[in-house]
């Protein structure tokens, strides 16, 4: 497939969710992504970290159509990946 570029934070910057998403996703992320997964279902997955919590974020995920994990879901996962660790180590 492809990866994405870097996305390189202003120094100073203040990573709210109108950051995040102008600069980080719609400038940074969206176009490698377009390009490289066109025909391809991708999913977003994000950290807890305020700007990706933000409603502002979450309603600019829903209105660009994009498939992302939930908040309410990533307790979920890490409990799940936290699992699939504990079995695989030797």
């Amino acid at each position: 497939m492809g990866m994405t570029r870097v996305v390189l934070i202003d120094p100073g910057a203040k990573v709210n969710s109108s950051y995040y998403c102008s600069i980080v996703i719609e400038e940074g992320l969206l176009p490698d992504i377009r390009a490289i997964y066109r025909h391809y279902r991708w999913t977003l997955q994000q950290d807890g970290v305020p700007a990706h919590t933000a409603r502002t974020t979450m309603h600019y995920l829903k209105k660009e159509h994009m498939n992302f994990i939930e908040p309410y879901m990533w307790h979920e996962m890490r409990s799940l990946h936290m699992l699939l660790c504990s079995t695989l180590q030797p």
